[in-house]
């Protein structure tokens, strides 16, 4: 195998690796924006409860 091979088998390693890394990360932030999407709803919906019991209260004195 010559040098030119080697350095060629080389490359294509780090580059694989790196396709694994950024397909490691991308995952990661995807599944860390989907839990920071189901905070926001629940934080959602209960500021609307807030807001409902609010307004039934104001409508019940």
């Amino acid at each position: 195998m010559g040098m030119q091979d080697q350095f060629k088998d080389k490359a294509k390693q780090a580059s694989d690796k790196a396709r694994q890394a950024a397909g490691k990360a991308k995952d990661q932030a995807s599944q860390r924006a989907s839990q920071g999407r189901e905070r926001s709803d629940e934080e959602t919906r209960r500021a609307q409860q807030e807001a409902q019991d609010r307004m039934d209260l104001d409508y019940d004195a």
